[in-house]
């Protein structure tokens, strides 16, 4: 009864202390896409993703029907860092849809406006808005409406909901007042308020500015990406909530002989009832609860013990001369950019090109046979048709229409051109060449179902790729990548330039494998070299993978995406079409960035790949 009663008691009061309105919720999810535009079309980062941003402790003060309640305790307010933009996962503040919409506009644009080098980024100490806090979001503000002035009418409107949420300052103790009344006339007029504040309580949250004190710093990311027990790659999710990043901090493992007894020692029946069992081991765990718990917690405290993935990680060796596949040559060196120092550093990767030692000949598998000949029926009308070639010296019959005029012109006396009179049957050309780059990093040995996984897709790819190109007479080859640090590229012939399409081919394809990581700027930079060196009008640079750039050192994260596009924007300036073909279904967040906007496809169903990677050339090469 009394659980009962504190149930019933709990939802009264908290309903009650909630000034929010859920039936106006609009969440992160629903406007992330115009919001991601809006943010780089006002000059933001192009290589920054919208996220969920987390709470964050508010030491505000709450009124008497909130503390009674416990609410109020945390706020998401937005801003970004190096890696991300990150917003609030839902806004209800105001009664209406669609300001609630158009509060997350506004917000992306104040972001957008503020510079990540040299800018604004945090408090003095934890909880405490800086002396600079107000100043730089007047600035921000101020800037804003200078330079985009449409923006107004959405300002006047989200200025008069956010003052109708503020405190009235008679209400307060004198400091907090002389704050208060700084802020409202802050966001009325921008700029007109130039004094700074030593404070003993923060104010309430500005939902219209951006976070006095980010909890994430760049260097607390850049640690977090070189950890060495942190996972290369990560599950995907469509929730906001579950996006969004948690506050951490280390602390020390406690002593296994240490720690509260949670029972009477003669409770214990017997010694034979102990068991010892490793919970932090278990496969199958209900983790409502945790997750629940975690939600409400400020900080997360993590420890470094010796969890299964640590005891299992390891550094992935190279295998044995003797067991890896041929080496041609001694290594190719080239440059790579590093985005922090604005530079190019040369010969600073070692590419080396490598060939399957045991790769016989291989017939095309049995249950790709019927796709491959539909797609080479389709393929052989993309064949340019054979022509006639007119006026030559020499051919394989007499051109008829030549020869009367020749005829005409002799007998009228004029001087008459004579050893162009043949013709010739010739093939026609499409005058293009295309190069296909796959992904053969470690995330390919992934599964996309019971019976297979992402490097076996790739495989059959493969095999229906050079089976239609084959059709149509395309000049076409196929590499694959992976590579261990900057100093060993790996890069894997399978068919060059100059080979012709066969069982040989197919011998090297069924030999790829899931090998290392995915530094992709040293193996498109190479593979811009080679067809830059073909003929031809039109060069297609296809590129397949699975997931982002990265590698065990600092080309994880935004250093190697960098590297990456700018190895693609040297790829466009030589002349290529530089073309990239995911699986990753986060590929949006990152790819716009690297490819531009119509650079790229994500395939949503990564069994579909190899039917529609045949489909997507014949629509780029019409």
């Amino acid at each position: 009864m009394e659980e009962w009663v504190g149930q019933i008691w709990h939802k009264i009061i908290t309903r009650v202390a909630d000034d929010h309105y859920p039936e106006a919720v609009v969440t992160l999810e629903e406007v992330s896409q115009p919001v991601g535009v809006l943010f780089r079309a006002l000059g933001g980062d192009g290589a920054l993703r919208v996220t969920a941003c987390e709470a964050t402790a508010n030491r505000a003060r709450r009124s008497w029907l909130q503390r009674i309640a416990g609410t109020h305790q945390g706020v998401e307010l937005a801003w970004r860092d190096e890696q991300t933009l990150r917003l609030p996962p839902r806004i209800d503040l105001f009664p209406e849809r669609q300001l609630n919409r158009q509060l997350y506009r506004w917000l992306a644009a104040m972001a957008a406006r503020q510079g990540y080098q040299g800018g604004y980024q945090g408090g003095e100490r934890p909880g405490q808005p800086p002396r600079s806090w107000l100043q730089h979001n007047q600035q921000l503000t101020r800037e804003l409406l200078h330079h985009y002035p449409g923006l107004a009418p959405l300002y006047a409107e989200l200025l008069e909901a956010q003052l109708a949420r503020r405190p009235d300052p008679e209400t307060l103790p004198a400091e907090e007042a002389r704050l208060e009344r700084a802020i409202q006339q802050a966001l009325r007029e921008p700029g007109s308020v130039k004094e700074a504040f030593a404070l003993i309580r923060p104010p309430q949250p500005v939902h219209l500015w951006l976070h006095p004190s980010p909890p994430l710093t760049p260097e607390a990311l850049a640690t977090r990406r070189h950890d060495p027990d942190e996972p290369q790659g990560g599950g995907s999710t469509h929730d906001p909530e579950e996006q969004r990043q948690r506050r951490a901090e280390r602390t020390e493992a406690p002593e296994e002989n240490q720690g509260l007894l949670a029972m009477r020692m003669e409770s214990i029946m017997g010694q034979a009832e102990y068991v010892k069992v490793d919970r932090g081991t278990e496969d199958e765990e209900d983790m409502t609860a945790a997750k629940a718990a975690a939600d409400d917690m400020e900080f997360l405290s993590v420890t470094q013990g010796k969890t299964s993935a640590s005891r299992i990680r390891f550094d992935l060796d190279l295998p044995s001369a003797a067991d890896d596949d041929l080496t041609l040559g001694e290594g190719i060196w080239l440059p790579e950019w590093d985005y922090k120092k604005r530079l190019m550093r040369e010969d600073y990767c070692c590419l080396q090109p490598m060939l399957a030692r045991d790769a016989p000949p291989m017939p095309l598998p049995d249950h790709l046979r019927k796709t491959s000949l539909r797609l080479r029926n389709q393929f052989q009308g993309l064949a340019p048709a054979r022509i006639w070639y007119r006026g030559q010296e020499d051919g394989s019959e007499i051109d008829l229409d030549a020869y009367e005029r020749f005829v005409t012109q002799r007998s009228r006396g004029e001087v008459a051109e004579d050893g162009r009179l043949y013709r010739e049957l010739r093939q026609g050309g499409r005058d293009l060449s295309c190069l296909l780059l796959a992904d053969l990093s470690l995330s390919t040995d992934a599964a996309i179902s019971n019976d297979a996984r992402i490097i076996d897709v790739i495989r059959d790819s493969l095999y229906l790729f050079a089976d239609a190109l084959e059709a149509t007479g395309d000049r076409f080859a196929l590499y694959g990548f992976s590579s261990r640090r900057r100093d060993h590229v790996r890069f894997h012939l399978l068919k060059n330039f100059d080979e012709r399409y066969g069982a040989k081919i197919r011998g090297r394809i069924a030999q790829i494998k899931p090998g290392y990581y995915t530094r992709m700027g040293a193996a498109i930079r190479h593979s811009t070299r080679l067809l830059a060196a073909q003929g031809g009008s039109q060069k297609l640079l296809l590129i397949v993978t699975d997931g982002k750039p990265n590698d065990l050192d600092q080309y994880e994260g935004r250093y190697g995406v960098e590297d990456t596009r700018m190895a693609i924007h040297e790829a466009r300036r030589q002349g290529l079409r530089p073309f990239c073909v995911t699986i990753d279904k986060q590929g949006r967040d990152y790819l716009p960035h690297i490819f531009g906007s119509s650079g790229y496809v994500v395939i949503r169903r990564p069994s579909e790949l190899p039917k529609q990677l045949p489909l997507l050339y014949a629509q780029l090469t019409a």
